[in-house]
């Protein structure tokens, strides 16, 4: 009998034991939140893919102390009111310890409130809007929970502006979408132009699902324009560009980031060459990483098409940069994976450039002005617009310091 208790107490033993680690072992969870669906899913596709891709490296390398990444996806549908009940969901019931995503403006504005509170780390991977990480700034908040790896709109504004003033355009006209994104697009744009002390000749308005842009073009060539600068997405930035091939209006078209989308290369075609736009990421194999990165996602999705390359390599560098802040930290707590971000001590090689201190406490974006270069539409391709960006496109483009 003693020894059958003995026996029983030592299996007991051995069980608690085995217990233990696995509850060590316990994955995690990762929101991932974005439109697979819609107008903007090839954004939002892209941007999932190039996260998963990176999770699954990461996971054949033994994961993230010791514990393997699982990605919780959710599709926002694009719709502000669908990311704010996406947010609650992965905070409460999934119990996320950080969200990537955000690919629309208003979605991140209305979403990320929830993380903010929950003091849980969000990286907005591709959504542009100036605001998203000064919503939560001090005095009025101890801490700021939003970080971004994308090219905010201030910057993208001023490349566009200074472009086609240096183009000797003089008289321009702005075109922008109807939602929070265009809407702050369009005023960053304006800013811009005035402290230059130029005034556009028309501004004029579109909605998403606009296919006949010819009253706000019309408008536009009445007054003279000699340059358009849009600020949409894809599919309504190519209905711009029929529009003006439509009407026999031939004047250059610079546009916020989403002419790469293949959207905006399917629908416009032909109409589409000459686009420029700023870009983060150019689809080629330069560099050993890219190469790696872009032969990873053509296998394992199986396409010879990022459909939109900057969401995909911006979703791809945001998990590396994540993962190695809750290395530093040594923990999954948001106060403590927050403050590694904010000052990461490793460098962190991506393929949009090599992560060196991308983050501080007061600088909350990945991206500076000389890391962004300008694509150019060719025929059903974003290539460089600049020979001398295409001749350095195997040099690291590194965040310049901010200046105290």
């Amino acid at each position: 009998m003693r020894s059958s208790l003995t026996a029983l107490a030592a299996a007991l033993a051995c069980a608690t034991a085995l217990a233990v680690p696995a509850l060590a072992a316990d994955p995690i969870k990762i929101g991932v939140t974005g439109p697979y669906t819609g107008g903007s899913s090839s954004m939002g596709v892209s941007m999932r893919d190039g996260v998963r891709l990176a999770a699954d490296e990461i996971n054949k390398s033994g994961g993230v102390l010791g514990r393997q990444i699982q990605l919780v996806e959710r599709d926002d549908e694009a719709k502000n009111e669908v990311g704010a009940q996406v947010a609650q969901e992965l905070i409460n019931k999934e119990k996320v310890v950080a969200t990537l995503g955000f690919i629309n403006t208003g979605v991140a504005l209305a979403a990320q409130r929830f993380y903010q509170e929950a003091e849980i780390p969000v990286i907005n991977n591709v959504a542009t809007g100036t605001i998203i990480t000064n919503q939560f700034n001090p005095p009025d908040y101890d801490n700021n929970y939003v970080f971004r790896t994308s090219a905010y709109d201030v910057l993208q504004a001023g490349m566009m502006a200074d472009e086609a003033i240096a183009q000797g355009f003089k008289k321009i006209a702005i075109l922008a979408d109807s939602t929070n994104y265009g809407q702050l697009g369009r005023e960053d744009l304006e800013k811009y132009f005035k402290a230059k002390g130029i005034k556009p000749v028309a501004v004029e308005k579109f909605n998403i699902k606009d296919v006949d842009m010819t009253p706000q073009l019309l408008k536009s060539q009445a007054a003279g324009a000699d340059v358009i600068l849009a600020y949409g997405i894809g599919p309504e930035l190519a209905q711009i560009a029929n529009g003006m091939a439509k009407l026999g209006w031939k004047v250059p078209m610079i546009t916020s980031w989403p002419a790469s989308m293949q959207s905006f290369i399917d629908i416009a075609g032909a109409n589409g060459n000459g686009v420029i736009m700023p870009q983060t990421f150019i689809e080629d194999k330069t560099l050993p990483k890219r190469k790696s990165f872009l032969d990873g996602y053509y296998a394992t999705f199986k396409v010879n098409k990022i459909p939109t390359p900057v969401a995909g390599a911006q979703g791809y560098d945001s998990v590396y940069l994540l993962a190695a802040a809750i290395k530093q930290a040594g923990s999954t707590d948001g106060a403590k994976v927050r403050a590694a971000l904010e000052n990461l001590n490793t460098k962190v090689e991506g393929v949009v450039t090599t992560y060196d201190k991308p983050f501080t406490a007061k600088d909350h974006n990945a991206i500076s002005r000389n890391m962004v270069v300008f694509g150019k539409v060719q025929d059903g391709k974003i290539v460089y617009a600049k020979d001398e960006d295409a001749k350095n496109a195997g040099v690291v483009r590194v965040k310049e310091k901010a200046s105290n």
